[in-house]
């Protein structure tokens, strides 16, 4: 059954917004550009850290460049309530153990799965570390991700987590469109391929 999740963000705001709540949210983020509709349209109702963990990145300065722009994105726009900024440990050999077996997966498959719940797995850690209110992350933002499994993953942790998980299909509402734009105003470095050396390739081929 299909689930519309920007529905349910809407009902989560709506009850945050009807409380004068201001929830604090832990924000897993994969690159600025992903985040950055993400942070503009969510820093009006909560309180966010963004939370960037990402060993499937490939090659190391990859991932160094992706996080220099996702500060550099955090220090420039201008939100309702202040957000933070956290880096989660660099180790590939997390991501190189979830993939064993799925090396020659397509992206999109098994291998990602994975590779979203190890990621938010570390998200709902450090939510329930840091006492946060909520957590999600950025990555349904893409219209390469797989929204329902990232939204079935993210409700089973926050149970075995025990924290509120905030449900999300950022590219609705021209979510996607906007992070473009965003792009475009700050100047945001945009990488060409997902993230991880499988997703490289995959790209290095479809353009030969």
């Amino acid at each position: 059954m299909n689930i519309n999740y920007q529905k349910k963000l809407d009902e989560i705001i709506k009850k945050v917004d009807i409380n004068g709540e201001i929830p604090s949210l832990m924000l897993h983020s994969c690159c600025a550009p992903c985040s950055s509709y993400v942070i503009e349209y969510l820093s009006e109702y909560f309180k966010i850290t963004v939370f960037y963990y990402n060993p499937n990145i490939y090659p190391r300065d990859e991932y160094l460049k992706r996080k220099v722009e996702q500060e550099h994105f955090i220090n420039s726009i201008k939100t309702k309530y202040k957000v933070n900024f956290i880096e989660g440990d660099y180790d590939n050999k997390k991501f190189f153990d979830i993939s064993k077996g799925l090396e020659n997966e397509h992206e999109g498959g098994l291998r990602c799965f994975r590779c979203y719940e190890l990621r938010l797995s570390a998200t709902a850690e450090m939510a329930k570390k840091l006492k946060s209110d909520y957590f999600t992350t950025t990555l349904s933002i893409s219209p390469y991700k797989n929204a329902q499994k990232l939204n079935e993953i993210g409700e089973s942790l926050s149970k075995e987590y025990n924290i509120k998980y905030l449900y999300s299909d950022f590219k609705k509402k021209d979510g996607y469109k906007r992070s473009i734009e965003l792009s475009n105003k700050y100047g945001l470095y945009r990488q060409n391929y997902c993230g991880c050396v499988f997703s490289k390739r995959e790209r290095q081929l479809s353009q030969k």
